[in-house]
């Protein structure tokens, strides 16, 4: 059975499973009004390229437990920037220096940012 989950349910699954590996940082950001290549994007920070590697890792199975593909993944080879693209959902899951250099968030300063912390995201859809 494939379980269809609304983009806004596909961003706080990945939120969570990054969450669940202690990702730093965790931001959430609306692009739904801002961009026509995804509805929101998801960004966390690891402590080292082993930690990103571990978020990657965890986000990859808690998408595939629900049927859901990326459209790609780029980064594994040296995990200081993982881009996951499931289409409406980016994630992005930076090495914390990486992270620090390229300011991605900045570059969407006009995109609401939604409000992810933990309890927020319990009672929302069936993860």
């Amino acid at each position: 059975m494939v379980i269809t989950l609304k983009s806004i349910e596909k961003a706080r699954l990945a939120v969570k499973a990054a969450l669940d590996k202690k990702a730093k940082n965790v931001l959430m950001l609306e692009l739904k009004d801002l961009s026509i290549m995804s509805d929101y994007f998801v960004i966390c920070s690891g402590e080292s390229t082993t930690h990103v590697r571990s978020i990657v890792d965890n986000i990859e199975k808690e998408f595939r437990l629900k049927k859901i593909k990326p459209s790609g993944i780029e980064g594994h080879k040296l995990n200081q920037w993982v881009l996951m693209d499931y289409s409406d959902v980016i994630v992005h899951v930076f090495e914390e220096e990486t992270r620090a250099f390229y300011e991605l968030e900045k570059l969407w300063l006009d995109a609401p940012r939604i409000d992810i912390e933990e309890e927020n995201l319990q009672g929302h859809g069936n993860y």
